[in-house]
Parts: structure tokens; sequence; C-alpha cells
């Protein structure tokens, strides 16, 4: 089973969590390989997910990067240059037959445009596999999991879970308390709150069958 893997907000350690992800299973003897679709600026993120993969070629990791660190819709107009949505779709399926599990990457947020009338919650759809949400456990990040679950439940998506990630050493009350309450919020499993630096990650739920 895949996961596309997305977050509710850019910069809340999507990658950081991915590649604790496929370090895990990968120790579980899970064949696992990370997939970044589009990526814009630095290709770090990228090489992250390669080097965690196994050392795949970048360019099977990440076939598509635009130098502008903007969403790649705002890219792509800057560098005169296109998103074909089926690169991206192809891209997961050459990875999807050759390994057993791929987690996807996305950029930014949930509704971050790609291309025209083309955004991360549409190459979602389009790969159809269960969503693991990444949030930066911070004030506020309540409502940012609320508006980024029930976005994908309108589109008709399985949330696999949700895992809170320590975005700084220090916790005030917020980033103590979201952990208590975000399943009761969401009616969606909490997979693990990663503290600040933490290099594992707790993979039980992702093994279990998905409803």
């Amino acid at each position: 089973m895949s996961f596309f893997i997305t977050g509710t907000d850019t910069d809340i350690g999507k990658t950081y969590v991915t590649r604790l992800l496929l370090n895990a299973l990968r120790e579980e003897g899970k064949d696992a390989v990370g997939y970044k679709p589009v990526s814009c600026g630095d290709r770090g993120d990228a090489m992250v997910l390669s080097e965690a993969s196994g050392d795949l070629p970048l360019e099977e990791i990440n076939p598509i990067h635009l130098n502008t660190p903007v969403a790649p819709y705002v890219a792509c107009m800057l560098e005169n240059q296109t998103v074909n949505s089926e690169i991206l779709v192809q891209g997961y399926r050459h990875l999807s037959e050759k390994h057993d599990l791929v987690l996807v990457e996305a950029v930014g947020g949930w509704e971050v445009p790609i291309a025209p009338n083309y955004r991360v919650s549409d190459l979602a759809v389009d790969l159809a596999l269960p969503v693991i949400i990444v949030a930066g456990n911070k004030l506020g990040a309540l409502s940012h999991i609320i508006l980024t679950v029930e976005a994908i439940k309108r589109r008709g998506l399985t949330i696999a879970g949700i895992i809170l990630n320590q975005l700084q050493d220090e916790m005030d009350t917020s980033m103590i308390t979201n952990k208590g309450v975000v399943e009761d919020l969401t009616g969606v499993p909490l997979l693990d709150h990663v503290i600040f630096n933490q290099d594992f990650i707790d993979i039980d739920g992702l093994l279990q069958p998905q409803a």
C-alpha cells in the first residue's frame, strides 16, 4: 500500500517526516521509496528522498523541477514552462511497478496550484492513494488540520492518519494539548507526534489494513 503525503502548509516538515517513514519501513524489510512529483527552488527535498530510497536516480524521484521557490503554477509562469500532470502520474506508476510501497510527497499544502486548473488535490485524486497529513505542531494547527481533513474528504479520498511534527524544541500549551484533541475533532487517527529532532517514527498504524 502506497500513500500520498500532504501538509497543512509549506515548511512544516513533510520531507523530514517522509524520510523517517521511509527509514522505518525499510528497516521493517519493506521495499519503500519516496516520490517528489514536482519541486520548486532548492531540490534538497528530492535529494533527501533519493538517499532515503536507496540512492535512486534523482530523475525518478523528482521528474519535474522548477527553479523559482514559489508555487509550481507561478514558477511555470515566471520560467515560461508547463507542468504536464500525466508526467507526474506516470512517474508514480513507474516507481510503483518496481517497488512495493511509494510515499508520494506533495508540494506545499492540499490546494497548492500546480498548473492551470490542476492542484495538489487533483494529483491526489488521480493517484487515488490514502492520504497522510503532516501538520506542524503549533498554535493554529487545529484549524489548519480540520480544514485539510474536510477538504480531503470532499474529494472522496481515505485519510490514513495525521502526523504532528514538532517544529521547535520548546513546547507551549497549544503544542501540548493539540495531540490530545486532534483525533476527537477530526475522527482521523493520530499516527504519531514527532518530537523536535526525533530520528524515529511509529509506523504501526500504517501497516494496518486501510478501511
